[in-house]
């Protein structure tokens, strides 16, 4: 009996435009499938409303302002990308200095290949492209709240925020 799932890990690295950083091959009770890992590869706004909709991320952005979520790709500055068969089926999009600290704004898995290790590589992945002294900050998506603390991330118990139109007290 084979285990549940499988995978075998391809680490290619070729630079910048696009480059595919790893690959991996996922064997489960779905099938085989293999997952290529990018970062600095541009997506386009249709794509990444796209993997919002079928993530339950989707709930939370502003699918339907188009000049916000162009606003958010173009200003984001560290972008780690799943690809299955050429479809974006994960997204880990990045606000970072390199050397303290990365705001992962969002991490979006299709909700169809979620528990597959997805999120832990696009995690890894940008963790890879930061420097040794970087944290990864993010507030959790309510229906992701458990999942972090699983990867090894500490709960920050004085973390803030306050929208740009509301008024300072």
């Amino acid at each position: 009996m084979r285990p549940a799932r499988q995978t075998a890990r391809e680490v290619i690295c070729r630079g910048r435009g696009g480059a595919v950083a790893s690959r991996e091959t996922i064997c489960d009770d779905v099938g085989a499938m293999i997952i290529e890992y990018a970062f600095d590869r541009p997506i386009s706004v249709d794509a990444f409303a796209d993997v919002l909709r079928r993530s339950t991320l989707g709930e939370r952005r502003p699918l339907e302002d188009r000049a916000c979520l162009e606003a958010m790709l173009g200003h984001a500055n560290l972008l780690c990308t799943a690809w299955a068969d050429g479809l974006l089926v994960g997204v880990a999009r990045s606000v970072t200095d390199f050397a303290y600290c990365c705001y992962l704004s969002d991490l979006a898995v299709d909700e169809r290949h979620q528990r597959r290790g997805i999120g832990r590589e696009l995690i890894r992945l940008t963790q890879s492209r930061l420097g040794p002294r970087a944290k990864l900050i993010l507030l959790a998506a309510p229906k992701a709240v458990d999942y972090y603390p699983r990867l090894g991330f500490e709960r920050h118990p004085s973390a803030w925020t306050i929208a740009a139109d509301r008024p300072l007290a």
